[in-house]
């Protein structure tokens, strides 16, 4: 996937932005936004972030600085491989 512009800078929201000054404020915030960048002003807070049907409780740490807010909150649940929806059907 293509970087994005070293001049642009990352994309960070509006309201994500007004508030990474004010750490209190963000601690245990909703995110909407899975596209902004997680900036170094949000190391040690926990956000919980949307993944289109509840919110992921997400401690940021230094390793998540630079990433965006989706990769965090998975979308898809996970199923093994072969694993059926139904009760297996038998042969009679």
């Amino acid at each position: 996937m293509p970087r994005r512009s070293l001049w642009k800078g990352s994309f960070v929201d509006a309201f994500l932005y007004e508030l990474k000054n004010q750490k209190d404020r963000l601690a245990n915030k909703k995110v909407w936004s899975r596209r902004s960048s997680i900036l170094p002003e949000f190391l040690n807070s926990t956000v919980r972030i949307y993944n289109g049907k509840h919110f992921v409780l997400c401690k940021v740490t230094e390793e998540k600085v630079g990433h965006k807010f989706g990769e965090f909150a998975l979308t898809r649940k996970r199923r093994p491989m072969g694993a059926t929806k139904g009760a297996p059907k038998g042969k009679k």
